[in-house]
């Protein structure tokens, strides 16, 4: 079944401007008849006079004509003159489908063109003007500002149920269904070659060992309850109290010497967990489960929203700041940018031509689209209330023609005059 056709819809404008243009379009068309009337009014006073008068009279009678004619071609792009259904008249509401079908190709062959679109971005200097315009302190404050506001407004709308939504719909079968083993080993391996688990295992070692030497007597107590109850308290306590010097000094040792064995063992143990990752099926397996046990924990789902809750309030919590540390960065960023936009001839140039790229393909996939815009809005727009809206936009300037007219047949009524004067 085929869908009704639309409903023809009425050509809007901006209501004070088109009263602007009505008062502009009235009063040129009281002095285009003016003119008429003015010539008519010459005819008849000079009628059957001869001279100078008749030269007069010739002039007024060739000015009629062409004020007529000229008010006649003007009335008809817009409506049937003296309401006489005239062949060829009312041509904007009878042809407005293919008028708008001939703009859209006009702005498609004219204006939607690479060539002409990279010449007006360049010549437009986007990089240059957006790097001086950043320049001044109060418009970047200003970005600043908007971009801080934008962000605060969409942290609002994020609420704790599309959080919730989020990782239970998208994410987690998402880590349901990619195997977790060959990421994770693949991981490891790569921060097994660059060296990169040695920071994690230094800054452990460092505050393990803090701890460890400013809580001896905690250390002691967890020693003393795992000592024998058969054994003498004195005797317990010094040995808890060796072995509790004796870690101290361990860690401390491992935590000097990059090539002490404990730190041999860690990293052979974990190029093997790396390799069993990738290529072991038992710990593959196992991995998955501890993924799915991990997965469905219900704890999962509360510790991201808890999470995200405190990251929004501590984004939140910046952004309003004046400031704050995210204000305060965003400002030095992009004060750093327009420094650059306008010392670095060779960025602008780039960042033109990247703008130039995006504007062509934008243009060459969405080009048709956005001018057949013009033909489907015509195409809905009715026939008569949009030759009244094209009438107001250009009919004043369309008045000059019947002016020009009412002037020009007056001088070529002279001349011809005077040439049948001289002929006879």
């Amino acid at each position: 079944m085929s869908a009704a056709p639309h409903a023809p819809t009425l050509a809007v404008g901006d209501p004070a401007a088109d009263a602007v243009r009505r008062v502009a379009l009235r009063r040129m068309r009281t002095v285009a008849v003016s003119l008429l009337l003015f010539a008519a009014a010459v005819y008849v006073l000079t009628l059957d006079e001869d001279g100078v008068l008749g030269f007069v009279n010739a002039g007024a009678e060739a000015s009629m004509v062409g004020a007529i004619a000229d008010w006649f071609a003007v009335t008809a792009l817009f409506k049937h003159p003296l309401g006489l259904p005239i062949p060829h008249t009312a041509l904007i509401p009878k042809r407005k489908d293919d008028l708008g079908r001939g703009l859209e190709e006009f702005v498609g062959e004219n204006f939607l063109q690479e060539d002409i679109i990279r010449e007006r971005i360049a010549s437009a200097r986007v990089a240059e003007r957006v790097g001086g315009w950043l320049s001044a302190p109060a418009n970047a404050q200003r970005v600043v500002d908007e971009v801080a506001e934008l962000a605060r407004i969409a942290l609002s709308k994020v609420r704790d149920e599309h959080i919730e939504s989020l990782i239970h719909d998208a994410l987690v079968p998402r880590f349901r269904e990619e195997p977790i083993s060959p990421l994770l080993g693949g991981l490891l391996t790569e921060a097994l070659n660059d060296d990169l688990h040695h920071g994690l295992v230094d800054l452990a070692l460092e505050e393990l060992h803090h701890w460890l030497r400013d809580n001896p007597g905690t250390v002691q107590d967890v020693l003393l309850e795992r000592a024998p109850w058969w054994a003498p308290e004195r005797l317990n306590e010094a040995v808890s109290l060796r072995i509790h010097v004796e870690v101290v000094r361990w860690v401390g040792d491992i935590r000097t010497d990059p090539h002490h064995r404990a730190r041999i063992a860690l990293d052979s143990m974990l190029r093997r967990l790396a390799v069993d990752l990738l290529e072991d099926p038992d710990t593959q397996a196992r991995t998955e489960r501890l993924k799915e046990r991990i997965l469905d924990h219900p704890s999962v789902l509360a510790s991201s929203i808890s999470l995200w809750d405190a990251l929004r309030r501590a984004l939140t919590g910046s952004l309003d700041d004046p400031d704050g540390a995210v204000r305060s960065w965003l400002l030095r960023e992009v004060s750093a940018l327009a420094a650059r936009l306008s010392g670095d001839a060779e960025l602008r140039a780039r960042i033109d031509a990247r703008a130039s790229d995006v504007a062509v393909f934008a243009v060459s996939r969405y080009g048709e689209e956005v001018t057949a815009v013009i033909t489907h809005t015509i195409e809905r727009w009715d026939g008569k209330e949009a030759a009244r809206r094209i009438e107001l936009h250009v009919g004043r300037d369309l008045q000059f023609i019947r002016i020009n007219g009412t002037i020009v047949g007056g001088l070529v009524g002279v001349l011809i005059h005077t040439v049948s004067v001289l002929v006879h």
